[in-house]
């Protein structure tokens, strides 16, 4: 470990964090130098450095990395909040995974941190009226991170996407902050209809892995969804859902489920409606 990385404390603010283990990583690992000063240490904040992730991780032959880069800066220029969910995000990537050891691989390397951050993008493009655009990156993320959302949809600050393959979020569904998500979770709708179709995901929700949400329904603040469940009613805040359909199991849950990442149900299993 090199003198800035050690410099810098584990409280410090995430840009000082990811400039510090970039500069290290680029003298430990000489091979990925280029890639490290490109995309991190060649930028003064983290906005920039962003864009210029994104933009070389979307860029393609229909729109190049330059055009990209453009788009997010802009965006970031007129909604600096977009920036600071980023942030948020990343410090929950830190806080919720394990196997996040700094701030430089999810950013650099975890496709549900970027497949989120592409998504925000995509949201102000569809704010702004640029649907078209906006269904191009779209398409463009789920191409390339197999995650699938909606730039309609409405989405917290501080949200961990663990894996993110396999995550799909309908066009009416919204997202409270501080919510973790593993992969192939749905929140879908249960037909064809139109309108108001998909879930409501409260604050600090924990969803499990293959977890399909269905409907438009409210998942209450702090509630959590077992692996594998299939939830077609409102779940209480606090509360536990799990099986297919799913039941409500134990309630109240654990106290901050998306951020401790407790997946366990209660070993005395209770069956309320729901």
């Amino acid at each position: 470990m090199t003198a800035a990385l050690k410099s810098v404390p584990h409280e410090a603010p995430i840009w000082s964090r990811l400039r510090a283990e970039a500069a290290d990583a680029a003298a430990s690992e000489p091979a990925l130098g280029s890639l490290l000063h490109a995309v991190v240490l060649s930028h003064t904040n983290l906005a920039g450095a962003l864009s210029f992730q994104l933009a070389r991780k979307l860029g393609d032959s229909e729109v190049g990395p330059m055009a990209w880069r453009e788009v997010c800066e802009r965006a970031y220029a007129e909604d600096p909040a977009i920036v600071a969910a980023a942030e948020a995000d990343l410090a929950a990537v830190l806080e919720r995974d394990p196997a996040a050891k700094q701030a430089l691989q999810p950013f650099l390397f975890f496709k549900g941190f970027q497949a989120l951050q592409a998504y925000r993008v995509g949201h102000a493009l569809w704010a702004a009226g640029r649907h078209t655009l906006a269904f191009h990156l779209q398409s463009r993320v789920s191409e390339l991170f197999q995650v699938d959302v909606h730039p309609a949809a409405r989405i917290g600050k501080g949200i961990f996407l663990d894996h993110g393959t396999g995550i799909v979020i309908g066009e009416t569904a919204s997202v409270g902050d501080d919510v973790s998500m593993l992969h192939a979770v749905t929140l879908g709708g249960t037909g064809a209809q139109r309108g108001d179709r998909h879930p409501k995901i409260g604050k600090g929700v924990l969803l499990g892995a293959g977890a399909k949400v269905l409907g438009n329904i409210e998942i209450g603040d702090y509630a959590k969804v077992a692996s594998g469940s299939v939830v077609l009613k409102p779940v209480p805040p606090g509360c536990t859902a799990a099986g297919v359909p799913a039941r409500i199991v134990n309630c109240p849950s654990c106290e901050d489920p998306a951020r401790t990442m407790d997946h366990t149900l209660a070993e005395v299993v209770y069956d309320f409606s729901i």
